[in-house]
């Protein structure tokens, strides 16, 4: 059983690990030759002072120290990649087990549920250490201070364990996987928000104590490192885990604690064609996804005057932005240029994760009755895929509504037209995931929504890479990201745009060619 959760999670886990330990041990190597005058460090400092600043990176700590300075810029990414991976990874090998009746037959033997899903819950949250160690002893070879690097990687690694912990949870709460790990995604969403907000209002400090995000903060790796924190963090964890195994062992294989209605009056709308039915199974996860997006970028528009104001006022300040990879930050739409072109990680995200779903629909055998019937695949297919961009498109304006209303809220000037245009840009690099989703699960490929993210968030992770270490251009040009114009602060790349796009159609098509000619796994 502990073999067969390693052999579930082990290609995912060795990206988390590698990713998690590399991005700011790569950093921290540059620190001594993009700071090696004293004044950029100041000028760094003040950049970083700013309300809005801290709100996206956090408290600045130990800015002339190596670690210290790779924390501050990418400790947030970090904990993040591995806190999602730990919860989504949780609850596909376990309530994704136990939904379509693979645990079924299993647990009618002598292995308990409480047995099986602690043995799973052993394994991630061994990754979750190695993941933390791994990180720990990357910033140490890379010349940093041994005791901060210890903190920080502790924090990492117990991030991932809370996040483990949190899932584990509400995969004995909820009967399908699609509703544990949003619960799951959202309490970290929430978690962030609230760590966000803290750093961003100083009346409001005290907030960090109530995240898990805060707590890995108030640690301070490389500037006091604070074990109290920490300790907290392990506590909670601890819980958390004890109370998933105990629900385990009291409730009936398939069912959740929370009670559902067995019988409920019957809801025909969107019935009528296999399209209209894409159109409905999208319509819940376009909602909540759309107010996780909503809220980060109200926030971002909320704080774009200050960051802009700050900006115009110290031009070397605003200069030494530039070389630190924060370029046009002077003017609200340099600013929200820069923020739009995140938008590509969570859309590219969902895209990636709605033709995964289609994939699980094919391996759970629901797909096959359906594909039994006078319907094409290729109809089947197009359905999910038309449904997903309509999805994609209201979470791109979602976007674009939620800055202008922050932007405007907060006495700043920004065209409802340029936040449209600013986040429409990056839909080229939304239709490359989608596209790399769909041939992969067109050719029935694992890890759809891993795949399917590599344009987006792998993209952006190796523009802020490159940018960090002062990687070649040609390394730079790898990411798709790195091709996308500072819209509104210039006009649109089209000849980029159109290419990125043309690739997509590209691979969409191989995607549907080869759904066509493979079998149906059943």
């Amino acid at each position: 059983m502990t073999g067969l959760a390693w052999r579930q999670v082990r290609r995912g886990a060795l990206l988390v690990v590698l990713l998690a330990a590399g991005v700011p041990a790569l950093i921290a190597t540059t620190h001594g030759r993009v700071f090696a005058d004293p004044a950029d460090v100041a000028g760094l400092r003040a950049i970083a002072a700013d309300p809005a600043i801290r709100t996206l990176f956090g408290e600045p700590l130990a800015l002339a120290d190596p670690g210290g300075f790779a924390v501050w810029r990418s400790g947030t990414v970090t904990a993040v990649l591995v806190g999602v991976w730990a919860a989504l990874t949780t609850t596909r090998t376990t309530r994704g087990q136990e939904e379509p009746g693979r645990w079924t037959a299993l647990l009618a033997g002598p292995v308990s549920l409480r047995g099986t899903t602690a043995r799973h819950l052993g394994v991630l949250a061994l990754l979750s250490v190695l993941a933390g160690a791994a990180t720990a002893a990357a910033l140490v070879l890379a010349g940093t201070d041994p005791a901060g690097a210890a903190v920080h990687g502790a924090g990492t690694g117990l991030l991932g364990l809370f996040a483990t912990a949190v899932a584990a949870g509400t995969s004995q709460l909820f009967t399908t996987r699609a509703a544990a790990s949003g619960a799951a995604v959202a309490v970290l969403g929430a978690g962030l928000l609230v760590r966000m907000v803290g750093d961003g209002v100083g009346e409001l400090s005290w907030l960090r104590w109530t995240s898990p995000f805060g707590w890995v903060q108030l640690s301070r790796p490389y500037a006091g490192d604070r074990a109290g924190p920490l300790l907290l963090l392990v506590a909670v964890t601890a819980v958390l885990a004890a109370a998933a195994l105990v629900a385990a062992g009291h409730r009936d294989v398939g069912e959740g604690l929370l009670a559902h209605r067995s019988h409920r009056p019957a809801q025909r709308g969107l019935l009528g064609s296999v399209e209209a039915f894409a159109l409905r199974r999208c319509l819940r996860p376009v909602a909540g996804w759309s107010t996780g997006v909503g809220a980060y970028y109200l926030l971002l528009g909320l704080t774009a005057v200050s960051v802009t104001g700050f900006l115009a006022g110290n031009a070397g300040v605003a200069d030494m932005a530039g070389r630190t990879g924060f370029t046009g930050l002077d003017r609200v739409e340099g600013f929200t240029a820069a923020v739009f072109t995140l938008l590509a990680v969570p859309v590219g995200a969902f895209a990636a994760a709605r033709l995964a779903a289609f994939a699980a629909a094919e391996s759970d055998r629901r797909l096959v009755l359906l594909a039994a019937a006078p319907l094409t695949r290729l109809r089947l297919l197009g359905a999910e895929v038309a449904a997903t961009t309509a999805g994609a498109l209201v979470l791109t304006a979602v976007a674009a509504l939620a800055t202008w209303v922050g932007v405007a809220a907060a006495g700043g000037g920004l065209a409802l037209t340029d936040a449209l245009r600013g986040t429409f840009n990056t839909l080229p690099v939304t239709l490359l995931c989608l596209g790399v989703a769909v041939l992969a699960a067109g050719a029935g490929l694992p890890a759809v929504t891993a795949l399917g993210c590599l344009p987006g968030a792998g993209g952006f992770l190796l523009q802020v890479l490159a940018d960090s270490v002062d990687a070649p251009a040609g390394v730079r040009g790898l990411s798709p990201v790195s091709h996308l114009a500072p819209v509104p602060l210039r006009g649109v790349d089209w000849t980029a745009a159109l290419v990125m796009t043309a690739l997509a159609v590209l691979l969409a098509l191989a995607g549907a060619a080869v759904h066509r000619r493979r079998d149906l796994r059943c």
